[in-house]
């Protein structure tokens, strides 16, 4: 592939988008930015699709509320769960749709996916949303099965993009290698989880230690950018470091089927093996503290119908930071959900 004859004219998002000021949406759909990050979100939809059916894959249409909350129940994981009440019913917002797709599974056995919200109860910064577009998938098979779908589809996502507005694209940010490279990369490098904190262990704040588990800080996520690849598996984590659902890596339950993918900010797709039985589910429930009660349906569906599947989830938001060669997530959303103060005016009307 080569680089588009364009010529550069810069496209960047508006400088502040301030809600207590009612200017600031027309501003929003004035801006060339927003018009750009539009017409990604067609692509990334449409190439979906298209890449998820030929791999035999259902599209299913899910509730965004749930009682039973995946990634906050990770010890690794900083998000809270977002509590609502529907129709007098405490329950909460979807963090994930991994749990209703691996219930999809059993009913289209091919495998599932979705394109959704997510909510988490965390304070937004430059790489994390409360509030973000999650691609999602459940597959049959096992964690290398998934691997091999994940890294064909961000890089049928990378052509897709360079097919369809990559002139565009060039002329509005300057650069579009990194997508070329993606697209035109073989395979990309893979590390356990002990390999990668070896490789980062010289550097004070790129690993988290909290004594029974490990995580890589985003600090270390970028060092193994640097060091290692642009395009990076990060797989094997410590087992508490992650959710309860994520398939044991030995019999010990030290580690866990788990993977991250990294490029750009550092984790872009999170990834996971799920248990196939009961019996190990309720292990895992029990090491990682987690009450059995909270999670009946789950553990009697893997005790009806076992099934070896994998999934993932990658934030749109974060995969279009990296198309866009941009540094705060807080310019993706198209309407942005960022918390304003309690006292913002009444007569300020906000979509």
């Amino acid at each position: 592939m080569t680089p588009f004859d364009t010529t550069y004219v810069s496209i960047d998002p508006p400088a502040h988008r301030d809600y207590n000021d009612p200017s600031t949406v027309i501003k929003d759909l004035r801006s060339d930015w927003y018009g750009l990050i539009a017409d990604l979100h067609d692509v990334v939809h449409t190439e979906t699709v298209r890449y998820a059916a030929a791999k035999g894959l259902k599209h299913l249409f899910l509730p965004i509320t749930t009682r039973t909350v995946t990634c906050p129940t990770a010890l690794g994981s900083d998000a809270e769960p977002v509590p609502v009440t529907v129709g007098g019913v405490r329950t909460y917002l979807a963090d994930s749709m991994q749990f209703a797709l691996e219930y999809g599974c059993r009913v289209a056995p091919g495998g599932c996916y979705t394109i959704m919200p997510s909510f988490r109860g965390e304070q937004p910064d430059k790489t994390h949303l409360g509030q973000y577009a999650h691609s999602e998938a459940e597959i049959p098979g096992d964690l290398n099965a998934l691997i091999v779908y994940v890294t064909g589809y961000v890089k049928a996502l990378a052509g897709a993009v360079l097919e369809t507005v990559g002139g565009r694209l060039e002329a509005a940010r300057g650069d579009v290698s990194h997508l070329v490279r993606m697209v035109e990369t073989a395979s990309f490098e893979q590390l356990t989880f002990e390999e990668a904190v070896a490789c980062v262990a010289d550097v004070e704040g790129a690993v988290r230690d909290e004594g029974t588990w490990r995580t890589l800080t985003r600090k270390g996520e970028r060092l193994l950018l640097d060091r290692v690849s642009e395009f990076l598996w990060v797989h094997h984590f410590d087992s508490l470091a992650v959710p309860f659902y994520q398939a044991s890596g030995d019999d010990q339950f030290r580690t866990a089927r788990a993977a991250d993918l990294f490029f750009g900010i550092g984790e872009v797709v999170g990834s996971g093996e799920r248990h196939t039985d009961a019996d190990r589910l309720r292990k895992s429930m029990a090491l990682h503290g987690v009450n059995e009660h909270e999670y009946a349906w789950y553990v009697r569906m893997k005790q009806e119908l076992p099934m070896l599947t994998s999934g993932f989830g990658m934030g749109i938001d974060r995969f279009l930071m990296w198309v866009l060669n941009h540094d705060d997530i807080r310019d993706l959303p198209l309407i942005s959900r960022i918390d304003e103060p309690e006292d913002w005016p009444d007569a300020v009307v906000r979509p």
